[in-house]
């Protein structure tokens, strides 16, 4: 079965968001949830912010501390773009480039949460699997991610 693109390129230059009701429901919530886990140490932000120099804490601390906030500023931002055009029918490149950036975020917290590797991919989730929303919240955002990937590719057809 196709599916129309959630997210695709207009004539007027910017981009459409056809985003249902409920999946504009399911990603209403989630930056601000990300927003607030940003302010925190959690073990799940590894992925967001990997150590520059693994093998010399010194350095790696000196990095995080020159970089660091900045980096969170522009995660943050990012967030609240999301959050501000949740109901948007068209998007700017520059809101659909937030959107790319919180995406991409949300599906490496949530994928670390739940230890997603390359085997995730090809197992298939029982419906008893507690973890079955999770997984299929992420399974989501990284198909959105890809809509977003792929109408940016195209551009603005203007």
């Amino acid at each position: 079965m196709w599916l129309r693109p959630r997210i695709e390129a207009t004539r007027r230059g910017d981009f459409r968001l056809r985003l249902t009701r409920g999946e504009r429901d399911a990603l209403r919530s989630l930056p601000g949830q990300l927003r607030e886990l940003l302010a925190t140490d959690d073990p799940s932000l590894v992925r967001l912010f990997p150590p520059a120099y693994p093998d010399d804490q010194e350095w790696n601390d000196e990095f995080e501390r020159l970089t660091r906030g900045e980096l969170r500023g522009t995660k943050a931002d990012a967030l609240r773009v999301m959050e501000e055009t949740v109901d948007a029918e068209r998007l700017t490149e520059e809101q659909l480039r937030a959107w790319l950036g919180a995406l991409n975020d949300l599906r490496l917290v949530l994928g670390t949460r739940l230890e997603v590797t390359e085997e995730t991919y090809a197992e298939d989730v029982l419906p008893g699997d507690p973890r079955a929303p999770e997984l299929a919240l992420f399974a989501y955002l990284s198909w959105l991610q890809e809509q977003v990937v792929a109408a940016l590719a195209t551009g603005p057809r203007g």
